[in-house]
């Protein structure tokens, strides 16, 4: 996407003007998907490859790439972050921020988005209420539009984007729950803060489209943040990588994109690699839900699952996916597992059934008619399902199938979920994808840590709470896991790290939630900062770091330079035709010393060593203050810092220092990562950097 043109110009007819020449078409609107004119230059079209060659080659073409489809990624967790509602807030500048959340639209009528109390719409807004067909905005929701084909509303039919958006910015809410489970106040982030909805995501997805024309829309719209709680599988080249693309433009004009790091662990690595997005891992909170089954023998067992339904005491009979499979099944194996391909529903409907899926897919096991489901799957995500579930461990499955199988009527009963104290918490979720960052190893990813399993979170009353469409129910407020949940998380911190320093840059206001974080525990998680980035967020902390690592758009321009990104692929993604790499013979900074808060290196195995990393801190905390560096010191690294004491005389100034890591040889079997941190404080502040060697 390109810089707009200064000048008379319009971008519109210049498309219309491209495609017809392209094309041979009289009528270019044919062939128009969307012309981008707002925040930058650029148009999406139905073209041949044939057509895409010829526009590639262009006067003043940055980049043609094919659009795909990405996909969508409180009661409680506030409080467990340490943010609790008594904390002091600076309302006038917070009910100034505004959140651009890109995501399947909003429920205007909700709670969680009701404008009692607020003020006029902040006079920086230049955005519109284009929210469509029955679509009304207040001083809460101060703009909606939408982008996908077939959408006549910005109303969310989906109920993520409520979610999301209610979990970010809602305000509070007393005595929400999901049919009793997770009672309490429900509220967002940032209450005080503007919410503008942009409905990107349909049924079939989000296409590549929608997303550019939304950030195109926010950027010009005035939008403060953008949380996106969506993406790809894996990572793909920055210049071909929409979020990437818009959200670099975002940052160009000072806003911060908060993306969450995908569901696909342990597959695949993280999608959102790129330095200026501010990427979110998914925890555990100390509250978690439990379920419990009991047997017709008197066995309970005890498990994870989220089941409305009331039990009344009925015993239903039980049938294993063995037993309920037809004759046509390929295998035992799959008979087990309640493969589509083997089971008959006659023998199924209105039983308990029991299985082992696949990769804890139940999807497949959930469409028969059966009453309710007892299953095996220890990477399990906690959902919310048309019918009573319950997921139990393999020791614990193996108890109950004992049980289905000594007797020739099998019962039982799925009982309530209950909520208990969860002690081990934080804990990465096992869905949450993790790094290495595959495009720049040196740039850390995912960034931040922060909760995203079992939400409770407003939601749209059209929406089944289980995404099934057999499921009758409709609901106010949904309980959802994912890193789509803990995404808008950070996007409320940022927005109250944002409401007391509005003058921030993206990237400061990233250094600041980052060097803050608290630690993780990194006993339950063997790929430690790769899992969990920086660590768990804490908010109060953030707004008082000390010490910030701050970054400008040249900097992001040479970073890209220095990975071996030619003036054409750096502009494919800046989109301005004056941007370009410096000549090979002058110097750029490597990787490793883009001044990024935390600290990474990738080796090569079984090899000793030595790596120096510079970085640069600006003094955002008092003016005369003195910090003291020290080392969490590992037995795989031996770490050195020059100099270790930095004085600073006034505010904004800034030092430089450099950490020296020497280390033996990591094989990329058993000790394939080692970790470390460094800290510095003055007594009041302290700003943590981890630091990371890989093979």
């Amino acid at each position: 996407m390109g810089s707009l043109p200064k000048g008379d110009y319009s971008p519109t007819s210049h498309h219309l003007s491209m495609l017809q020449q392209t094309t041979n078409d009289n009528d270019a609107n044919n062939h128009i998907v969307r012309s981008y004119h707002r925040s930058f230059n650029g148009f999406a079209a139905m073209i041949t490859d044939q057509q895409r060659e010829m526009l590639s080659k262009m006067d003043g073409v940055v980049s043609v790439f094919p659009s795909r489809m990405l996909q969508l990624q409180t009661t409680r967790s506030w409080d467990f972050i340490g943010f609790q509602e008594s904390i002091q807030r600076n309302k006038t500048s917070e009910s100034d921020v505004i959140i651009g959340v890109m995501d399947t639209g909003i429920w205007p009528e909700s709670e969680s988005f009701n404008d009692r109390g607020f003020g006029p719409i902040p006079k920086k807004w230049k955005g519109a209420c284009k929210g469509g067909k029955n679509f009304t905005c207040n001083n809460k929701i101060i703009g909606a539009r939408y982008y996908v084909k077939g959408q006549d509303s910005a109303r969310d039919i989906h109920g993520h984007g409520t979610h999301t958006a209610s979990t970010a910015a809602g305000i509070r809410v007393s005595d929400a729950s999901f049919y009793g489970i997770a009672k309490g106040v429900a509220r967002g982030g940032a209450p005080s803060a503007r919410i503008a909805s942009y409905s990107v995501c349909a049924s079939i997805g989000c296409p590549d489209h929608a997303i550019l024309a939304a950030f195109d829309d926010a950027i010009a719209d005035g939008v403060d943040l953008i949380s996106i709680s969506l993406g790809g599988v894996s990572p793909v080249p920055f210049d071909t990588d929409i979020i990437a693309i818009g959200s670099f433009h975002a940052m160009e004009k000072g806003i911060l994109t908060i993306n969450s790091a995908g569901n696909s662990a342990p597959i695949f690595v993280t999608f959102s690699v790129s330095p200026w997005l501010f990427s979110v891992a998914a925890t555990t909170m100390d509250r978690r839900i439990i379920g419990k089954v009991l047997l017709g023998n008197g066995l309970t067992l005890t498990g994870k699952g989220i089941n409305a339904f009331a039990s009344n005491g009925t015993k239903i009979p039980v049938v294993h996916g063995k037993s309920a499979s037809h004759l046509d099944c390929p295998s035992i194996e799959e008979a087990e597992s309640c493969s589509a391909s083997c089971m008959d529903p006659k023998r199924i409907k209105g039983n308990i059934l029991f299985c082992r899926p696949r990769d804890g897919d139940v999807s497949s096991a959930t469409a028969y008619g059966e009453f309710g489901l007892v299953f095996m799957s220890d990477g399990f995500l906690s959902m919310v399902v048309p019918s009573p579930i319950l997921n139990l461990d393999s020791k614990a499955y193996d108890l109950a199938l004992a049980y289905a199988n000594s007797t020739t009527t099998p019962v039982a009963e799925i009982l309530s979920s209950e909520t208990f104290m969860n002690e081990t918490a934080p804990i990465i979720a096992d869905f949450s994808s993790r790094g290495p960052n595959t495009i720049i190893p040196e740039i850390m990813k995912p960034d931040i840590s922060a909760p995203g399993v079992e939400i409770l979170a407003a939601y749209s009353p059209l929406a089944p709470p289980s995404g099934n469409s057999i499921d009758k129910r409709s609901v106010k407020y949904n309980i959802e896991s994912g890193t789509s949940m803990s995404c808008p998380h950070v996007a409320g911190i940022a927005a109250f790290v944002k409401a007391f320093h509005p003058d921030w840059s993206p990237a400061a206001i990233k250094s600041s939630i980052m060097t803050t974080a608290k630690p993780m525990n990194e006993t339950y998680d063997k790929d430690r900062e790769f899992a969990y980035g920086s660590g768990f967020v804490d908010p109060i902390r953030a707004i008082n770091p000390g010490l910030v690592f701050d970054l400008s758009l040249d900097d992001y321009v040479n970073l890209l330079c220095s990975i071996g990104y030619d003036t054409a692929k750096v502009r494919r993604i800046s989109g301005n035709n004056s941007t370009s790499c410096l000549s090979p013979s002058l110097h750029l900074p490597r990787p490793k010393d883009f001044n990024y808060p935390s600290i990474v290196t990738k080796v090569e195995p079984k090899k000793p060593f030595m790596v120096n990393f510079t970085r640069t801190v600006t003094n955002v905390g008092f003016a005369n203050s003195t910090y003291t560096a020290s080392v969490q010191q590992h037995a795989g690294m031996n770490i050195t810092v020059v100099p270790n004491i930095l004085k600073f005389k006034s505010l904004n100034e800034k030092q430089t220092f450099v950490v020296n890591v020497v280390g033996g040889g990591l094989n990329d079997i058993d000790k394939s990562l080692v970790s470390s941190s460094l800290l510095w404080t003055d007594g009041t502040h302290n700003v943590r950097s981890p630091i990371v060697a890989f093979v």
